[in-house]
Order: C-alpha cells, then structure tokens, then sequence
C-alpha cells in the first residue's frame, strides 16, 4: 500500500516509520497501559518517491518542520484507538505535503474602470458635502 499525496507523487509505504507511544488525555487507566499515539517519520532528504526538483521545493517550504536528519515527524493522538490514529496521521502527512505543493496564481494587475473611479469620486464628494452640513449654523437668530 501506498501514500497518495497528488496526482504525480506517491509515497511507497516502507519509506514512512510509525512508533507507537502512549498518549495522554483521557482514557482512564488504559492510558498507562495502552500505545495508542503514533508518531509517523518521513525522511524527506532520502526519499526515493519523491522527484529531486519537488524535494528541493519541500526542503525550503518545510524547513521549519523538519528534524536536523531532514525527516517530517507527524503525531497524532486523538483517538483511544491506535487504528483511527494510525489512519489520522498519514491524512495529516498527506495535508501537510500538500499544503508545501500549493502554487498560488500570480495576481493580474487590473486598472479600475473610469466608471468605477468616477462612482467613487461621486461618492466621496457626496460624503464630503454631507460632513460639512454637520457645522454650526450661520445665521440672525442667535
């Protein structure tokens, strides 16, 4: 089995390293007896899976969440189940990885529309009007 992260990229199963340790949280005295967190490790640096240009891309996106060995460690102890954790942490691997590939566009310059900047003038010539009726009075009354 296999981890798929995108349409072109796939991680072979035997490049992730699970440990199972125990968690804290609730579940009584089970909790002192029972390893259900798992503790996933992907050694990015050594990756067969993944191409070199990509790598080079994840290395500096993910150098914050990488261990000096160049490895992504990922915990997930939510669950009293070691299997629903086993399951979360490749999701969150998968995420994580995914999250590093994300292009953003490139945004296009555009010029507001001579009608766009003549609405916004009127507006603001109203606003300007409205604000100085706000003054005092001038007047023979008082």
């Amino acid at each position: 089995m296999s981890l798929k992260i995108n349409q072109t990229i796939t991680i072979s199963e035997d490049e992730l390293v699970e440990d199972f340790v125990r968690s804290s949280g609730p579940g009584g005295q089970n909790v002192n007896k029972v390893s259900s967190a798992v503790q996933l490790r992907f050694n990015l640096k050594e990756s067969l899976s993944i191409p070199e240009d990509i790598k080079t891309k994840l290395l500096t996106s993910l150098k914050n969440q990488l261990t000096k060995a160049g490895e992504i460690m990922v915990v997930a102890k939510e669950s009293r189940n070691q299997k629903d954790n086993r399951h979360l942490v490749r999701e969150k691997l998968v995420l994580i990885l995914q999250k590093a590939l994300f292009v953003q566009k490139k945004r296009k310059k555009t010029r507001p529309t001579k009608a766009s900047q003549e609405r916004r003038l009127a507006s603001k010539q109203k606003h300007s009007i409205h604000k100085k009726m706000r003054g005092k009075v001038q007047g023979d009354d008082h």
